[in-house]
């Protein structure tokens, strides 16, 4: 594909329709290989190893550039003024609402850096779905777009992203971001080996991470992801994403999650729905705790569908999360920010313990 720009539907076809009829008649973009990539020297905020405690916040599907997402980093920036945040993690849907053209996209100015003003330290991100979009916005069918948020990586002191998967150790935490982007994306990459669920590049994926986790001695494991596994939200959990057919509907992503992750990491952070969540005791996920924060720009504006267990919801308010970390234990806040308000209020707080 030599257009970067992206394509709009004909008018009248809703969304759920286009993709599945995309699917049917084996619509594929994103071909192409390409190797993990390695950090770079730019000059940066440096990483954290902290062997006493970290303060981390945590974010999802911000991009947008809009005035909500502005509540939610000044909501953020006052808590990092009084007890400052070590790092950041970005869920993905970082460039709303199809991915940058490339690294020097003006999007990274208007949608991140300008945004995050004052939150200087590391943002490791995540690629989601609309990062790597191809005709319809969020269709995540041209993968190698991803490619322009790793090249971003080098022209930015806070956007942290070397490759398209990644793991980072924070002393307290081992950090494992993946790209579960091949096995979830509204468009699958039917006509490319190398993307498909039993191709190179999740192969080599799942490798990478099945040797990280085990070989991990931080006191806490944690992945991110953009996807869930599982969500209570309208876009469904994984293996149901948006009541699509297979794939459509992430059955791939649930395999790989089960396989992979599943009672080896200690946590699962994802966004993709625009509520947040702190899930419990999901079957499946083998005592990985699955936690949802994709509200940092956008809401649903609906109800939760109860699906899973879950100690805490909001599907109205913008938000965000922060962790603090320690040897023993692991302490989760959530805030909300209302439509109608430019403050935060701490919602709910829960406290894991090793």
């Amino acid at each position: 594909m030599s257009d970067n720009s992206p394509q709009k539907p004909a008018r009248g076809l809703d969304r759920r329709s286009f993709l599945a009829g995309a699917a049917a008649v084996g619509t594929a973009a994103g071909l192409g290989s390409l190797g993990t990539g390695t950090a770079s020297a730019a000059q940066r905020y440096p990483l954290p190893a902290r062997s006493d405690a970290l303060h981390l916040l945590v974010t999802g599907d911000a991009g947008t550039g809009e005035k909500p997402q502005y509540a939610v980093t000044d909501a953020a920036l006052a808590i990092h003024n009084t007890k400052p945040f070590d790092a950041a993690f970005g869920l993905g849907d970082n460039i709303y609402e199809a991915g940058p053209k490339g690294p020097d996209d003006r999007q990274f100015q208007t949608k991140f850096e300008k945004p995050n003003a004052g939150l200087d330290f590391p943002w490791l991100m995540t690629l989601g779905n609309h990062d790597n979009t191809a005709i319809f916005p969020g269709d995540g069918g041209w993968l190698l777009r991803g490619d322009a948020e790793v090249a971003y990586h080098r022209r930015s002191k806070r956007w942290y992203m070397p490759a398209r998967y990644y793991a980072v150790s924070l002393g307290l935490a081992d950090v494992f971001v993946l790209d579960i982007n091949p096995l979830a994306a509204y468009i699958p990459p039917f006509l490319s080996p190398e993307w498909q669920p039993g191709g190179h590049y999740m192969t080599r994926q799942a490798q990478w991470l099945d040797q990280g986790l085990r070989t991990s001695t931080a006191p806490w494991k944690i992945v991110c992801t953009h996807h869930p596994y599982a969500n209570n939200g309208p876009h469904g959990p994984a293996g149901d994403f948006d009541g699509l057919p297979a794939p459509l509907n992430g059955v791939e992503m649930k395999k790989f999650i089960e396989k992979h992750v599943a009672g080896r990491a200690h946590f699962l952070f994802s966004g993709h729905d625009h509520s947040q969540q702190v899930l419990e005791n999901v079957s499946g996920l083998k005592g990985t705790r699955q936690i949802v924060s994709g509200a940092a720009a956008k809401s649903v504006n609906g109800k939760s569908a109860k699906r899973f267990r879950a100690k805490y919801e909001n599907y109205t308010d913008r938000g965000f999360m922060t962790l603090n970390i320690t040897p023993s234990a692991l302490t989760l806040n959530a805030y909300e920010v209302a439509a109608n308000r430019t403050t935060s209020h701490r919602a709910f707080t829960t406290t894991y313990r090793r």
